[in-house]
């Protein structure tokens, strides 16, 4: 079994990187790490030949090529079912899996990148976005959230990487509300022992300066 990620430390590549550590702690899954740079390596056609969006993360599983961090969350939850990250035979909580990690990772993204670069949503505008407005799709994690301590309601899984990374980063950057419940959520998912040494591996990779 090969598995090897593909990366760069000032990326969306430290969510597949926390995955991985999940399922190395969880089931000694062990994988290689190739570091790219931006504008170089990254776009270098070696690099495109398997990503041809010329970005990160990619992985690499015995041939297998997955991008987009969540699809890679997704993916290896599936892929080392004995690591207990995917909810294999609990319908109920399959379905707050998938819901949670594509609702983070579409509509919420979609609306927190919208903000960001200050595209509003107007009352004509609202029904041709997939998120309706920011606001709504804040309080429908927010709300979720505020009920139940994991995606899936009280136990981790791979989507927690996904949705746990986004509203930590959302938090950090001020691009998320501070909510109580979006607070208490990202703190309970930056403590755990795999996202602590994923932070702590990408942050020693980080530029001199850059942390």
């Amino acid at each position: 079994m090969t598995l090897t990620l593909y990366t760069n430390p000032m990326s969306r590549g430290r969510i597949a990187r926390w995955m991985c550590e999940e399922l190395k702690e969880a089931s000694g899954i062990a994988y290689e790490t190739v570091l790219l740079e931006y504008g170089t390596s990254m776009k270098a056609p070696e690099y495109l030949a398997i990503n041809p969006m010329g970005k990160v993360p990619a992985i690499v599983h015995d041939g297998t090529v997955v991008t987009e961090a969540a699809a890679i969350c997704a993916y290896l939850g599936d892929a080392f079912p004995d690591a207990g990250l995917a909810p294999a035979t609990d319908a109920e909580a399959r379905g707050h899996y998938y819901r949670w990690l594509f609702f983070t990772a579409g509509p919420l993204e979609q609306a927190i990148v919208n903000r960001t670069i200050g595209v509003t949503e107007d009352a004509d505008r609202s029904a041709l976005v997939g998120y309706g407005s920011f606001d709504k799709a804040v309080d429908a994690l927010d709300g979720w959230l505020s009920g139940h301590d994991y995606v899936t309601g009280d136990r981790f899984t791979a989507a927690d990487v996904y949705v746990g990374a986004t509203v930590a980063w959302g938090l950090a950057f001020k691009t998320l509300p501070d909510r109580p419940a979006l607070t208490a959520y990202a703190g309970r998912m930056s403590e755990r022992p795999a996202a602590v040494r994923a932070a702590e591996i990408d942050n020693a990779l980080m530029p001199r300066g850059a942390t």
